[in-house]
């Protein structure tokens, strides 16, 4: 028994919900292939999607949609309609994606990747969102990210339930959804011209970490010894946050500039008042109920203690 997962990760937060769907699997005596993205699109054209009993795409969600470099992974998968005929069933799919806060445009962001699917033989069946700490726009305490992170770990084990046992769990439709995703996929080439206006500042130690870091060879050297962004920047933010001197500058976003890894354990000091306390506060409530709900019922009861980081 196989499952193949197929997924990006800018700033590690789908790499680790990643390792937990590998993870669950693996208990209910699943083998796991890997595709990390970005990847070369013949290495994935060359997958017999028929060796797998499940096959799972993982992203973050860049401006509501799926980054192109999913979806460009989605254009290369096998396409079963042309191969096998028009009348081969399609193979059922799922979806695991991440995101700063669990608004309700969130649930559109698949709708573009699933379409493609469709017309290549595949059927999404399964979708799920996973609240994990902002690499944009603001930093979250120690305390939420632990929360996250445990809401999470919780959470996996019953949406690989679902998935083996064929319970479809799908977003509910959203009224103008496909149109307003269209329209925020302006991020997609947007993300190239913004990318050109970030710069490492005098801090910088020329350590190369930003030049090895960026997944699709974006940033490099030049002659003189000065960092420099390219035009072909996805804004994963991989390089703002894991820069060891806090050198790069974001350009027009830099007030929306995180920087630092977070840990992920149990925070040692009192929960800290953070000045974004009320942002969006309804909508992760209505996560965390959610979350709660869903635990509850799958365990029974308080579900055990996680590991606090990996």
């Amino acid at each position: 028994m196989k499952v193949l997962l197929i997924y990006f990760s800018g700033t590690g937060n789908t790499e680790r919900i990643t390792e937990l769907y590998k993870n669950e699997f693996a208990k209910l005596g699943y083998q796991t292939d890997e595709v990390k993205l970005p990847a070369d699109n013949r290495a994935v054209n060359c997958i017999n999607p028929d060796e797998y009993d499940f096959i799972g795409f993982g992203y973050p969600i860049h401006a509501f949609n799926a980054p192109k470099t999913v979806l460009n992974a989605c254009k290369a998968l096998q396409n079963r309609r042309k191969a096998l005929g028009r009348k081969t069933p399609r193979k059922k799919v799922f979806v695991y994606k991440t995101s700063g806060e669990p608004v309700r445009m969130s649930d559109v962001s698949s709708l573009k990747m699933r379409g493609i699917l469709k017309r290549r033989g595949y059927a999404l069946t399964n979708e799920y969102q996973y609240v994990m700490p902002y690499n944009i726009i603001f930093r979250h305490t120690d305390a939420q990210v632990y929360k996250m992170w445990q809401t999470a770990q919780a959470l996996t084990p019953v949406h690989v339930n679902e998935i083996v046992n064929g319970t479809p769990s799908l977003p509910k439709k959203m009224f103008m959804g496909g149109f307003l995703a269209w329209i925020l996929r302006a991020e997609h080439w947007g993300a190239h011209i913004v990318g050109k206006t970030y710069k490492a500042n005098k801090t910088c130690v020329h350590c190369g970490k930003c030049v090895k870091l960026c997944p699709v060879n974006n940033i490099r050297v030049n002659k003189r010894g000065k960092i420099k962004f390219g035009g072909k920047c996805i804004m994963c933010m991989r390089c703002a946050m894991f820069c060891p001197k806090n050198s790069i500058e974001l350009g027009i976003l830099k007030s929306w500039k995180v920087n630092g890894e977070y840990s992920f354990a149990p925070p040692t000091d009192a929960p800290q008042a953070s000045k974004h306390d009320k942002y969006c506060l309804k909508a992760y409530n209505r996560y965390y109920a959610r979350a709660e709900k869903t635990i509850t019922e799958f365990y029974g009861e308080t579900p055990p203690p996680q590991d606090p980081a990996e």
